[in-house]
């Protein structure tokens, strides 16, 4: 598969693009500086440097175009103002998702996050974070032309990965390794069966597999 990662130098989406290579798949990550690639092209992903926060939807399906999938794993980081949650994890994610269906690609991963809600209530940034999530996620839902997945972890890690996970529509708080993250959601990619499901992900103890099968067309 030919998969195009938006965020492409985030801690998620290297490990992602290391796996996916790994497994023999064309993989591109689209990145803002152009001394990212490196670390890139370490991972066995291809960089495009384009900025999501100024693109045009035309520009983001011109790099879109002959994917087999698309997935969301930009961020504005923990030290962004509310201005950016708006312009990066809601905005971005609305754009990225209009150009992905603008190019015909129709598998869709959105990284979100646990506790993602439109409606979230409170003036701290967190909530906005929470707020812009669940409002891009809902965004993505509602297009039919995607066949989409959402993904909620749980608190990010920098452990090693287990390969042990809980994923499930409701999981509960807990944390998760970032390794684990990316093994789910390369996993998730080979298995479109759970298109349509929004997903919370903590670690646990079933195998990443096992886990992806067990919620694939529930």
């Amino acid at each position: 598969m030919r998969i195009v990662i938006a965020g492409g130098h985030g801690q998620i989406a290297l490990r992602l693009e290391k796996l996916l290579a790994a497994r023999g798949n064309e993989v591109a990550g689209i990145i803002r500086k152009a001394e990212q690639g490196d670390d890139l092209r370490q991972a066995g992903a291809e960089p495009i440097v384009l900025d999501l926060e100024s693109a045009s939807v035309e520009e983001v399906a011109a790099h879109l175009q002959g994917a087999d999938a698309a997935v969301f794993a930009a961020g504005a980081g923990p030290g962004s103002g509310t201005d950016r949650k708006d312009t990066v994890d809601k905005g971005a994610a609305v754009l990225f998702a209009d150009a992905a269906v603008r190019a015909g690609v129709r598998r869709f991963l959105i990284v979100s996050s646990m506790g993602a809600d439109s409606r979230h209530e409170g003036d701290e940034i967190f909530d906005v974070y929470l707020r812009a999530k669940g409002a891009a996620d809902d965004y993505v839902r509602g297009l039919d032309a995607l066949d989409w997945t959402i993904l909620r972890p749980g608190m990010l890690t920098n452990d090693a990965g287990t390969g042990q996970v809980r994923l499930e529509a409701h999981t509960g708080r807990g944390p998760i390794p970032r390794d684990d993250v990316a093994a789910v959601l390369a996993e998730l990619l080979e298995t479109p069966a759970t298109a349509g499901l929004t997903l919370e992900l903590i670690s646990g103890s079933a195998p990443v597999s096992v886990a992806v099968k067990s919620v694939a067309g529930n």
